[in-house]
């Protein structure tokens, strides 16, 4: 079947097929006599298995020790529950920092007004990236003093 065929079945783009050729993910598909790509029912299952790989977040690299333990009948499933459990540490590694990204833009959107003043805690911040490494900084970083709006930071008029 040709790469229309195969992207149409396994649910992966062409496009992305060509690349995993490219890096040999999978293998160069044959050639029929007109140069088009030629592929079979195997590659559709190889896809398949790599698109389910991609789905939980395994890098490129790790789904080529997958496809070669899958494709090893003499495999250790102990070998596979290893690159599931690194994987699982990666995820919980990326969990902590994603935490501690939001715990700091709250505490900026905390600090910012959302009104009609220029001054605003959010760019200030990004100006000075050492302020981010460091969120206790953002809880004693002072503010410029500045005139009070006619708006409050929930957008209700206030004195």
């Amino acid at each position: 079947m040709n790469i229309g065929a195969v992207s149409k079945r396994s649910g992966v783009p062409a496009k992305t097929i060509r690349y995993y050729e490219s890096i040999g993910l999978i293998a160069s598909a044959g050639r029929s006599a007109n140069g088009y790509r030629v592929y079979t029912a195997a590659d559709v299952e190889t896809l398949r298995f790599i698109s389910q790989a991609r789905s939980l977040g395994f890098a490129v690299k790790d789904v080529g020790s997958l496809l070669n333990l899958w494709h090893d009948r003499g495999r250790a499933s102990a070998d596979v529950k290893a690159l599931a459990q690194d994987h699982i540490a990666e995820i919980d590694a990326k969990i902590v920092e994603l935490l501690s990204i939001r715990e700091t833009l709250v505490t900026l959107v905390g600090r910012c007004h959302g009104d009609d003043r220029p001054e605003c805690p959010i760019l200030e911040s990004l100006a000075t990236p050492e302020s981010l490494t460091n969120p206790e900084s953002l809880a004693t970083q002072e503010l410029p003093a500045t005139p009070r709006s006619r708006h409050c930071a929930d957008g209700a008029s206030g004195t």
